[in-house]
């Protein structure tokens, strides 16, 4: 009797578990059996295996084999498991030592020819077996550079099962032909899932750092909703563009990214994680180190925003949008169920889905930016009478966007019409995108120092009994929202967020505590009603 075992990774979420991938030998008639909560993929792994091993010069046995996944009570999905039943496989007919692969962790689907190719969610794969103490992980030649982001642990990428072979027996390792020039990589299809390339607009997520096609300058007018947009992007709040067609809510929200600070290492990973499992990682990019950027149709279901789909839930556009910017264009024309299923995210940061197979946990830290028209002509205005829309059809419009979902919104922001002489001004162009995320990188920074030593990052973070507690406005200074909470015209929450946005204001204008003209910028964002301050950060009052 044989026996041998190493380890694979099974992904719940963009979480992953270390999975013990055991092989038995026992005389009897040739079968294979594989146990341990597979799916159809996983169980189809049986003939790839087989035909892999075969075809890479290793004897198939002919004996009762068992492989068997534990902990068995976790549900396992996918092909990445392949080359560790095939080495498991191995080592129990000793053509492999079997101590040699007891503590090696290994990802990566086999072709029937023996090659072995790439699988998404290699980066919390490794991250995984990190964590659990394991320090050696084979992965496919093209998944070691995102293997390799994960420190502390040594990465071996194979191209083939004959490679790994070679030098789990160090035996000479072969040489495999080269691709032919000018052609694609047929391997690094299985970085990528189906319905995301380049006609999808969701493999190009994330934007160079101040992209120059999508300038801020190119902005024509709109004092008040570029604003809003710096404080937005100063401060992590969220933001709501009223205004007609063609006003320019689109190209606001889509220079948005620009204005934000590269991520983190930290932010980095999360944001790589949460790609590599929705298959959306650029190859020859392993690490997303800039805010992604998602504007899913007015048409998304609630899977395809929040994350689902068929067992195991996938990640939504909520959290393909983690530590980025999220863009709902018509946010009206969204199924009010949808809209209202972005509360939890909002206000936790994260997104739990719970379903028969299981309960997943996706991080959704984002930005939102929502634009939406006045009523269903879009020429709807106080300053003239052009809609021909009912009255009653407007407040039906307007009343598709819930109100505890419009009291999560930090900036609300009426975006007027472009006059003539605006457009065809010459030399009147706004602060470029570089300018204005200089400002916003500053008042960051100013954020961090004061929030150093805690587990927030912005000012939108920040509870508010901590703001109304340890870092409190000037005196007198939030007099005028205190009197909006008793009259009605603020939330608790809305009074928590007008001292949030007042601090990123104070941030961005350099002072040290807010004061009464930050207080007052921050309500005039917040309410839309004008205060008698002028819509420019640090301008005298």
């Amino acid at each position: 009797m044989g026996f041998a075992r190493t380890c694979s990774v099974a992904l719940v979420g963009v979480e992953g578990v270390v999975v013990e991938v055991q092989a038995d030998l026992e005389p009897g008639v040739a079968a294979f059996t594989l146990v341990g909560l597979p799916d159809k993929s996983l169980t189809e792994s049986k003939d790839r295996v087989r035909a892999a091993l075969v075809n890479s010069g290793a004897a198939w046995p002919q004996k009762k084999l068992t492989v068997g996944l534990s902990p068995a009570s976790v549900p396992k999905s996918g092909s990445g498991f392949d080359l560790a039943i095939a080495c498991a496989v191995l080592g129990a007919c000793e053509r492999i030592d079997p101590r040699v692969l007891a503590d090696i962790v290994m990802i990566g689907e086999l072709g029937l020819d023996g090659r072995v190719r790439p699988v998404r969610g290699v980066l919390p794969a490794v991250l995984a077996a990190a964590n659990s103490g394991y320090e050696q992980v084979v992965v496919p030649e093209c998944a070691a550079a995102e293997a390799s982001l994960v420190p502390g642990v040594s990465v071996l990428g194979v191209r083939s099962l004959r490679q790994l072979i070679a030098v789990l027996t160090d035996e000479p390792v072969p040489e495999e032909d080269p691709d032919e020039q000018g052609r694609p990589d047929p391997l690094l299809a299985g970085l990528r899932m189906p319905g995301t390339g380049e006609a999808t607009g969701l493999c190009g997520m994330a934007v160079p750092e101040h992209d120059q096609g999508h300038d801020l300058a190119d902005v024509v007018g709109q004092l008040s909703a570029r604003t809003a947009m710096e404080v937005a992007a100063a401060g992590g709040h969220h933001v709501f563009l009223q205004g007609p067609p063609g006003a320019g809510k689109t190209m606001l929200a889509e220079r948005m990214p620009s204005l934000l600070p590269r991520l983190n290492r930290q932010e980095s990973l999360e944001v790589t994680a949460i790609h590599s499992v929705a298959g959306l990682l650029p190859p020859g990019k392993p690490m997303v180190d800039i805010p992604p950027y998602c504007a899913p149709h007015h048409s998304a279901t609630m899977q395809s925003l929040v994350g689902g789909g068929k067992g195991l839930a996938r990640p939504g556009a909520v959290s393909l949008s983690h530590r980025g910017v999220l863009f709902l264009d018509e946010a009206p024309e969204f199924s009010g169920f949808v809209l209202d299923a972005l509360r939890q995210p909002l206000e936790a940061g994260h997104v739990v889905i719970a379903r028969s197979a299981g309960v997943v946990r996706f991080p959704a830290k984002f930005l939102m930016v929502l634009a939406a028209n006045p009523c269903p002509c879009g020429r709807f205005s106080v300053a003239n009478d052009i809609c021909e829309c009912p009255p009653s059809s407007v407040r039906r419009y307007q009343a598709r966007l819930s109100g505890p979902l419009i009291d999560r919104i930090d900036l609300r922001v009426e975006v007027e019409p472009v006059t003539l002489s605006e457009l065809t001004a010459v030399g009147a162009l706004g602060e470029s995108t570089r300018t204005v995320a200089d400002r916003v990188r500053a008042a960051r920074e100013r954020s961090a120092a004061r929030l150093a030593g805690t587990h927030w990052h912005t000012n939108s973070e920040v509870p508010g009994r901590e703001l109304r507690s340890r870092w409190q406005a000037l005196p007198g200074a939030m007099a005028e929202a205190e009197r909006g909470l008793e009259r009605g015209v603020l939330t608790a929450r809305g009074l928590d967020r007008v001292l949030r946005v007042a601090w990123t204001v104070a941030d961005l204008s350099g002072h040290d505590r807010p004061d009464a003209g930050d207080v007052a910028l921050a309500l005039q964002l917040r309410t839309g009603v004008p205060r008698g301050v002028p819509m420019m950060i640090g301008s005298p009052s």
